[in-house]
């Protein structure tokens, strides 16, 4: 499948596991070839931080800007692809996960339009999830394969946000499941670290940006020193 191989603006239907939706497809002149024969094996989700999707899908098809995604979803559930799922898209930048670097290589972006801090719609999730479910089912990617964009640049990037509903996505399989082990009674930096290496934060943060980072997709709103709650959250990917 081409980027240009639909006419721009035209309707299709996508099927993923008895979801359907309806696909626009709108193609960005930015992207290249996977290196190195990679294949996606992650779905990096984002946020767009912009007023309206429509303002985002100009920004990510312009090629002065050289950003773009695989996928933009509105508020709405309006589903645009811009990069065929076998080309490489950019739009993650630097960073790195489970050791990997070139995560552009390594995975399909999707874009939520939402400035940060406001709730995701149902419309809007409900059109991510059936994406999600096909896009999974095509390139056998696990839940452990779905990422946000903070969990592999901690420090650099924020979204998807604290606004985002993880659990949702891990109740329906669709992301990998924290864990219900009771953490140390008093923990320490170094196991912290350990353990979040483990379940794949492995880019060079410190302790204090790690810890804000994990907390940013399963504690969003907890605030203070670690804590044993900070440990239940993560799980090894091996467990996953």
């Amino acid at each position: 499948m081409g980027p240009t191989s639909v006419p721009q603006g035209s309707r299709v239907t996508f099927m993923s596991a008895s979801v359907d939706s309806s696909i626009i497809h709108h193609p960005s002149p930015n992207y290249g070839p996977r290196r190195n024969d990679l294949r996606p094996e992650l779905i990096v989700l984002h946020y767009t931080a912009m007023d309206t999707a429509e303002a985002a899908l100009e920004r990510l098809c312009d090629p002065k800007f050289e950003v773009s995604a695989h996928y933009l979803i509105s508020e709405s559930g309006t589903v645009w692809q811009m990069v065929a799922e076998d080309m490489r898209a950019w739009h993650a930048g630097a960073g790195e996960w489970c050791g990997q670097e070139d995560i552009n290589s390594r995975s399909i972006g999707i874009e939520l339009a939402n400035t940060g801090d406001q709730p995701f719609s149902e419309q809007q999730m409900t059109a991510l999830e059936g994406l999600m479910q096909g896009i999974m089912a095509r390139w056998d990617i696990s839940p452990a394969g779905v990422i946000g964009h903070s969990d592999m640049a901690p420090g650099r990037k924020f979204d998807p946000g604290p606004k985002f509903d993880w659990l949702r996505l891990e109740r329906l399989g669709l992301a990998a499941p924290r864990s219900e082990n009771d953490g140390p009674q008093h923990p320490s930096k170094e196991q912290f670290r350990l353990l979040a290496q483990s379940a794949g934060y492995t880019c060079d943060a410190d302790d204090d940006t790690l810890l804000s980072t994990v907390r940013l997709r399963y504690r969003p709103h907890a605030k203070g020193p670690m804590t044993p709650e900070d440990f239940v959250a993560l799980r090894k990917l091996e467990a996953t």
